[in-house]
């Protein structure tokens, strides 16, 4: 997102109106971006390609062009396949694109977006690539090496944004864990995150994608005592069996693993985790899942997403491992751990009952207004629904009563100003 939001500011200074997933079929140039992160996400960048395809073909647009990480890695079999795409691009082919639609190369100040979210908030990437070789992940092979963007050029970016209107940063990259190690030589994600802080108009902090090995103890001093920072971690852990994180090259164990999520609980108080959980990687047996739902329900997650395991060409899992599970076991799995999460959501949601969140107003729904408190990002995690006998702006924060809960969702009325 990030990065369309990007090349999407530059074609805007070259001359072009820009329409973003829009209904309106006006647009005479096409360019989509893709991921090849897992099957899930290759499928459906495929199909989009494929429904412009079929576009093209009819005459309802001239010119269909393609980029991102499902072009870096099958460029050359894509183009085999798909006759009607003018080009493929890699990631990081922003001039190359330019140039194909016929835009002078001109380049935007840095840090400039033509934003796709709501107003209010956006996603800063922080660093580009992962220089850690997980067993079934493919991004190294597509993004490279870990490459931090400086502070200044962070707080910079931040400054523009909040000079939009934006109030809420989500902190993103590949392995935000690793921030800074490459150009500072250590991590520096908690002086990021300080620094961002200090920036006006920013009101809300959030991090995603941390990863969970070498943690930095900093980072729960700043969640604990940085009160722009929402007490909201994203910490994909993957899993919990000592056999399967050895063979997912995790650089991580269980007892580290708990030892992290004890420290977080304790030192920064009230702090909701995220995580992520893959099911089906080969050496997953029966014993390993039956470890990692027994995890689950004695950890209690805020929030929980599963993937299930797809062989990446490439990879050390598809090097050197046999994936024998069908993939209806590991739909199996997945659901099994979803159902578990659900009633574990179901439960901390109703402890909120009775109690008053600061709301960020998203948008109006209805009779309703949609928001989230702190502990929840936008698009993955759960709302607020709230009614209010007064007009309430979106964009802007309220004091809202929880009275009444469901698996992921939380209703409420606004109070009084």
């Amino acid at each position: 997102m990030v990065d369309s939001e990007k090349l999407m500011a530059r074609l805007r200074r070259g001359g072009y109106t820009l329409l973003h997933d829009s209904a309106d079929t006006s647009a005479k140039i096409v360019v989509i971006n893709t991921c090849g992160f897992i099957a899930e996400a290759k499928e459906e960048s495929v199909n989009t390609i494929l429904e412009f395809a079929e576009a093209k073909r009819r005459g309802d647009i001239e010119k269909l062009f393609v980029f991102g990480c499902l072009a870096e890695r099958y460029k050359d079999d894509l183009r085999k396949e798909i006759e009607e795409v003018d080009e493929f691009f890699g990631v990081s082919s922003f001039d190359d694109i330019l140039t194909a639609v016929g835009v002078p190369c001109v380049q935007a100040p840095a840090g400039e977006r033509l934003l796709t979210t709501a107003g209010h908030y956006a996603y800063l990437k922080i660093s580009e690539g992962c220089s850690r070789r997980c067993s079934y992940c493919a991004i190294p092979l597509i993004r490279g090496k870990h490459v931090s963007t400086p502070v200044e050029a962070l707080v910079s970016e931040a400054r523009l944004l909040a000079g939009k209107g934006v109030k809420e940063l989500m902190v993103v990259a590949q392995d935000t864990t690793s921030y800074g190690v490459d150009i500072y030589g250590k991590r520096r994600l908690a002086a990021l995150l300080n620094a961002l802080s200090e920036v006006d108009g920013v009101e809300w902090i959030r991090l995603h994608y941390a990863y969970p090995a070498q943690f930095p103890d900093d980072v729960i001093d700043a969640l604990r005592s940085n009160g722009k920072l929402c007490k909201y971690l994203d910490i994909p852990l993957q899993h919990v069996s000592d056999a399967v994180l050895k063979n997912m090259r995790r650089g991580v164990n269980r007892r580290q693993t708990c030892e992290l999520i004890d420290k977080l609980r304790s030192r920064a108080p009230g702090v909701a985790l995220r995580t992520t959980l893959l099911v089906g990687h080969p050496g997953e047996d029966e014993a390993a899942f039956a470890e990692l739902m027994d995890f689950v329900r004695e950890v209690r997650f805020e929030r929980l997403g599963v993937f299930t395991y797809s062989e990446e060409e490439g990879t050390y899992g598809a090097k050197h491992f046999k994936d024998a599970l069908g993939q209806e076991e590991k739909q199996r799995r997945a659901g099994a751990v979803m159902k578990l999460q659900a009633d574990i959501s179901a439960s901390l949601n109703s402890e909120k009952v009775g109690k008053t969140f600061k709301v960020m107003i998203d948008r109006k729904e209805g009779s309703r207004y949609a928001g989230r408190t702190e502990f929840d990002s936008p698009e993955v995690d759960g709302e607020v629904l709230v009614a209010s006998d007064r007009p309430l702006s979106v964009g802007r924060f309220c004091s809202v009563k929880i009275t009444s809960a469901d698996e992921f969702d939380l209703y409420g009325n606004a109070e009084e100003n």
